[in-house]
């Protein structure tokens, strides 16, 4: 049989290619020039599976979805303090190449726009590095991103260069509140090959799905950045990613994302996939018209919004059951789907509204496909408790979801 998600792409692509609104970023002349007719869209999964369509191949410079990735490895570098110190995670409600500081401490409000991102830039790798080695460290990060060998596009950052005005004056004027410590021009020469790195639709949506399996890569296996980095960088995303237009993003699409002025646009949604489409006509605000469109099918077709409601918590408890009889019973708790911690209290409420009276109490999780580090631990209490009250408690776990749980006498 064919998968029909690659016929499910195809086809939205379709519709969406009668878009001709918008038109290629015409301030950097090299971004000018590209085909506004170019249109492609990827799926990769956090299993390492990738589906794509249309111009899934063709390479684009990355723009400012370089931001997000860079800031990632800023935080796994640096740490968490020291980055926060030098930029905010506020949404600033204005365009990406504003400048937007906070009054006193000339601190960006973010690292999605141009000033946040320039900071962030200059904190990748550990301190003391040169400029050189700061930017090797850039590009590495993000081929691991990737799961390739990521180059610039010499053209593309020759012609940014020339035009970095504005990225200059922002440059300088962090410089002068001291949140850069050193040169702003060779930081912005720095960030601009950042954003010239080449990257194709696929790539981006396997950068994503990095995101989206908790900072390890889903094709090599590699582990890029740490897990609490990742929930740090999606969370800015969910409300910075988009600029002035994050708000409206948040509430129509719903899924962590960053746009590029080359056309591309990605998305992250934790524990299932990453997304990237490529479409070079913006809107006003910088991000890929049909990409948009693109994004805002892929909510509404697959239930993709973040806040899209679960399974009711008290789905966990699949079947509550006496099987045989006199000594031979034994209490069984069947137990299905995920299980977190709305879950897990669910399963704590069963067994203890239930107050077994069998000797023998089985909880059964064949059914039960993940658990969360809280749902585990709490499944591990239950267990720990029952067996203290005189229980012989056994755990039905063919897939070895939770490991075996000791229990002593000491533990009373």
């Amino acid at each position: 049989m064919r998968s029909p998600i690659p016929d499910y792409l195809t086809e939205t692509l379709g519709d969406i290619a009668s878009d001709t609104s918008g038109a290629p970023a015409d301030y950097i002349p090299e971004l000018a020039t590209a085909d506004p007719e170019r249109l492609g869209a990827a799926f990769a999964m956090v299993d390492g599976a990738v589906y794509g369509a249309g111009d899934v191949n063709i390479e684009f410079t990355i723009q400012s979805i370089s931001k997000p990735f860079a800031y990632a490895l800023a935080l796994a570098d640096r740490g968490f303090d020291p980055v926060l110190a030098k930029v905010g995670v506020e949404p600033s409600g204005e365009a990406f190449n504003e400048i937007s500081l906070e009054g006193g401490s000339g601190r960006p409000l973010n690292p999605m726009i141009n000033a946040g991102a320039i900071t962030t830039h200059s904190l990748a790798g550990p301190v003391g590095l040169d400029a050189a080695e700061r930017l090797q460290r850039v590009v590495d990060g993000l081929s691991a991103f990737a799961g390739r060998r990521l180059t610039v596009d010499e053209s593309v950052c020759a012609s940014e260069m020339e035009h970095a005005h504005r990225n200059l004056a922002i440059a300088h004027m962090l410089r002068s509140y001291g949140v850069l410590t050193e040169d702003p021009a060779t930081v912005v020469e720095g960030y601009t090959r950042q954003c010239s790195l080449l990257v194709t639709t696929l790539d981006l949506a396997v950068m994503a799905a990095t995101l989206a399996n908790h900072g390890v890569n889903p094709l090599s296996g590699e582990r890029v950045v740490p897990e609490p980095v990742v929930r740090q960088v999606l969370s800015v995303m969910s409300t910075c990613g988009m600029y002035d237009a994050a708000g409206d993003w948040a509430t129509q699409v719903g899924i962590p994302a960053k746009s590029g002025v080359a056309g591309g646009l990605i998305g992250a949604l934790p524990g299932q996939l990453g997304i990237a489409t490529f479409s070079p006509r913006l809107d006003a605000h910088g991000n890929s018209v049909r990409g948009v469109g693109l994004f805002g099918r892929f909510s509404s077709d697959m239930g993709l919004h973040v806040m899209e409601v679960p399974a009711a918590g008290r789905a966990v408890v699949r079947s509550n059951h006496v099987a045989g009889a006199g000594p031979d019973a034994v209490r069984v708790i069947e137990l299905q789907g995920g299980i977190r911690f709305a879950g897990a209290e669910r399963v704590v409420r069963e067994v203890t509204d239930t107050a077994p009276t069998e000797n023998r109490v089985a909880l059964d999780l064949t059914m039960v496909y993940s658990i969360d580090d809280v749902g585990r631990r709490m499944l591990l209490e239950i267990v720990r408790r029952l067996t203290l009250d005189g229980h012989q408690v056994a755990l039905i776990d063919p897939e070895g979801i939770l490991p075996v749980p000791e229990v002593s006498p000491e533990s009373r």
